[in-house]
């Protein structure tokens, strides 16, 4: 499956994306489609059911990257009234307010803002500095024309306020990068470009390593998220737990899944949809996908049908 469609307790991530944007507001989203994205559509259709109005942008050859989706999009994403575009990736969960954002993009007549965070890795990745104001001085950790001094090494986060003309400093064909073409150029001739930084809670889920921890921050409160698609731990009125079996609190039990006698749930323990966990097994620090059945002990796995 693609990785917007992994669950995390009960919704696929593509869900929590969709649900953090509406509680900022808004209303008309557009989402890029490649590897089986006919389940991401499957899964939100046009966004009725969510109060959204969804359309789809499909790479069907070629993978475009992050500049070339965007650039393909544009149609779909410009109102011909120069409202700015918001864009994300499909795989993280976070709980920045994006008002904030918005209105530093504003302020600084910004042609892009990206939101930013710290990350002791941030020169691993090219990191990026800002000025008090909030101006971006560096790019990839080179400095821009102005020679202003930064702050701090920072990191992109995926979340960024664009103008609609930004997407025409994207190459119009082929597999682009939206950081080393159009921001690149941007950062080059001194332009508007800002950087928000934030503390908030965000994370990435594109390891198993990371979609394991993301599971549990968010199922033991370090993901204060308030967009959530329902409960973030606990069990579902139909599981059938048995009475010898200890469930830790800090575990997320869906529907109709059925825990056998001794066995031990828990901690940081995501059950989906009609598990089935046999007697005695021991699951922690794991994720079972819907209608698994997990006949041995698991710790820091995650188990398909």
């Amino acid at each position: 499956r693609p990785k917007p469609m992994l669950p995390v307790c009960g919704a696929p991530l593509v869900r929590w994306a969709a649900l953090w944007l509406r509680a900022q507001g808004i209303r008309e989203i557009v989402i890029n489609l490649h590897h089986r994205g006919e389940q991401i559509e499957a899964e939100l259709g046009d966004g009725s059911e969510l109060g959204l109005a969804i359309a789809y942008s499909r790479e069907d050859g070629e993978i475009l990257g992050t500049g070339g989706g965007l650039r393909q999009a544009r149609p779909l994403l410009d109102d011909g009234h120069g409202t700015p575009i918001v864009a994300m990736n499909g795989k993280i969960i976070l709980d920045q307010a994006l008002a904030p954002v918005l209105a530093l993009h504003a302020s600084l007549a910004a042609e892009a803002t990206m939101l930013l965070r710290p990350d002791p890795e941030a020169e691993r990745w090219g990191s990026l500095r800002v000025d008090p104001e909030g101006r971006v001085t560096h790019l990839l950790g080179k400095p821009g024309p102005k020679g202003q001094v930064g702050g701090a090494a920072l990191m992109f986060t995926g979340v960024q306020v664009l103008a609609p003309r930004f997407l025409d400093r994207i190459p119009a064909s082929g597999q682009q990068c939206v950081v080393r073409t159009a921001y690149s150029q941007l950062h080059a001739e001194g332009g508007a470009f800002a950087g928000f930084v934030t503390d908030a809670y965000w994370w990435e889920h594109s390891t198993r390593e990371r979609y394991l921890q993301g599971v549990a921050n968010v199922i033991e409160g370090r993901a204060r998220v308030a967009h959530a698609p329902g409960p973030v731990r606990g069990v579902d009125p139909s599981a059938q737990i048995d009475a010898t079996a200890r469930v830790d609190p800090m575990t997320w039990i869906g529907p109709r899944v059925r825990v056998g006698a001794g066995a031990e749930i828990g901690p940081r323990v995501q059950l989906g949809a009609g598990v089935v966990v046999d007697p005695g097994v021991r699951v922690r620090d794991a994720i079972v996908w819907d209608d698994a059945h997990v006949t041995r002990d698991l710790e820091h796995e995650v188990l398909a049908r």
